[in-house]
């Protein structure tokens, strides 16, 4: 399943929105109704909007037709702005920018349809070399799946998040296409239960035996000897290890210290952002409170309450076991593991 996709000047996407009941795509070619697609989560998942985000420079600047590419590259920084405005927490969405950005420039002195081409060209590598990443870490990363495995998952890292089979996701496909007996344990997620919705969803989809549970379910499913292992996704990696990803993530990386369960985040290098030091300095995005007081069009909270509505909380690097990457598996301490893999991945492109 391709969740997003290149098509003929346009980009077709699953509106992830509308998941599990109805499997509705959308095709695109005006920057702001897609600029609000990803502000919206109809496009969500940090691999995902990195691609998104290339996607959308090029929707952003294909019909201008410019004197000099001086102009066209002002247009181009006024789409990249509009997509950096809409989700501010994953580095991936902000790493592509930088790639399309640097792509204009280095061609600044060529003719403005040979920019055009090279932009294109551009998003679809990204897109494609996301997809190899994604195999890459369901192959490091089933390693560490025992048979059988009892998995615990939080949100959602499959398909419709990334441009591949996924990311923490991966691991778990590629583990049962090895033959491992796998039950996968599928916390809601709330608000917006990308778990439920989502995860689950891709899950059926594959025929791998999956169990929704409430958030605040984990606790009470690790006592009871079903969990042999967490992987949950990344949306920013701090130099040191410290993880941001969907709320909730950090709770269950506490439970599952506290049960002597190993708690895997994976993510692709791109996620991981040394120009952060620690975990509080990563940017968190509020939402609209009304995913919470008015969840799925129904009002649960009193009028008049205040709702305070994050997208994503920090998992401090002390409760993570290892991270998954499609160079290798990262062990403590991630600031020297880090370090070596950037530095490995700095000659790419």
């Amino acid at each position: 399943m391709k969740s997003i996709e290149w098509i003929g000047g346009k980009v077709r996407f699953i509106d992830q929105t509308t998941l599990p009941t109805d499997e509705v795509f959308v095709e695109t070619d005006d920057l702001v109704v897609f600029a609000d697609a990803i502000r919206t989560l109809k496009i969500r998942g940090a691999p995902a909007l990195g691609i998104a985000a290339a996607y959308g420079v090029v929707l952003g600047t294909q019909h201008f037709q410019p004197a000099t590419s001086q102009e066209f590259y002002k247009t181009l920084q006024q789409a990249v702005s509009v997509i950096a405005q809409t989700r501010p927490t994953a580095k991936n969405l902000f790493w592509a920018l930088e790639r399309m950005d640097s792509v204009c420039r280095l061609n600044i002195h060529e003719s403005v349809d040979h920019i055009k081409k090279a932009l294109l060209d551009e998003a679809l590598r990204i897109h494609a070399e996301d997809a190899q990443m994604c195999s890459d870490i369901g192959r490091y990363g089933a390693e560490l799946v025992p048979n059988p495995a009892g998995i615990l998952t939080h949100c959602n890292t499959g398909a419709l998040a990334t441009g591949g089979e996924g990311t923490a996701q991966s691991i778990i496909t590629t583990a049962f296409e090895q033959g491992k007996s796998i039950s996968v344990y599928a916390d809601e997620t709330r608000p917006l239960l990308q778990g439920s919705r989502l995860t689950a969803w891709e899950l059926q989809k594959r025929g791998i035996q999956v169990t929704v549970i409430a958030d605040n379910a984990a606790a009470v499913v690790m006592t009871m000897k079903k969990i042999d292992l967490v992987l949950v996704g990344a949306d920013r990696i701090a130099a040191n290890g410290d993880t941001a990803n969907k709320v909730g993530t950090y709770n269950v990386a506490i439970i599952a210290k506290e049960h002597g369960i190993p708690f895997y985040v994976a993510a692709p290098t791109t996620t991981l952002d040394r120009s952060i030091t620690e975990g509080s300095q990563i940017p968190i995005e509020k939402r609209d409170p009304k995913e919470i007081s008015e969840g799925f069009g129904k009002r649960t909270v009193p009028e008049g309450v205040t709702v305070y509505c994050p997208a994503f909380d920090v998992t401090p690097h002390s409760y993570i076991t290892a991270i998954v990457t499609e160079r290798g598996i990262l062990r403590p301490p991630y600031v020297e593991s880090i370090r070596l893999v950037v530095q490995k991945t700095s000659g790419r492109t």
